[in-house]
């Protein structure tokens, strides 16, 4: 029993240390995607791109998770609009990707 709760002690207090921008979190795992922003648009965008960064234990992180990034690998000159989407696993791993739509 004391082995538990020092365990859950630990995923308590490391939790934080590789965190990614998110509306909510969970404990032990989290998988959040949601709006960031959006453009007035009269027609359906046919392209999306994707830009991502990564933490370990909060400690490294790398990669770019800009709006130009994204819209660059989907070939998007013209935004419609943009949502992410954040996962973490145990305060371990995280990574944040900003996901964009346009033409």
């Amino acid at each position: 029993m004391k082995k538990l709760f020092v365990l859950l002690v630990s995923f308590a207090l490391l939790g934080g240390c590789a965190t990614a921008a998110s509306p909510v979190s969970g404990l032990m795992y989290s998988n959040i995607s949601a709006p960031l922003t959006a453009t007035p648009a009269k027609e359906q965008p046919a392209r999306v791109g994707r830009a991502s960064v990564r933490s370990i234990l909060g400690i490294i992180a790398t990669g770019d998770a800009s709006i130009n990034t994204a819209a660059r690998n989907g070939g998007i000159r013209e935004i419609h609009y943009v949502d992410y989407e954040s996962q973490n696993f145990f305060g371990i791993l995280a990574e944040f990707t900003v996901v964009v739509y346009g033409n």
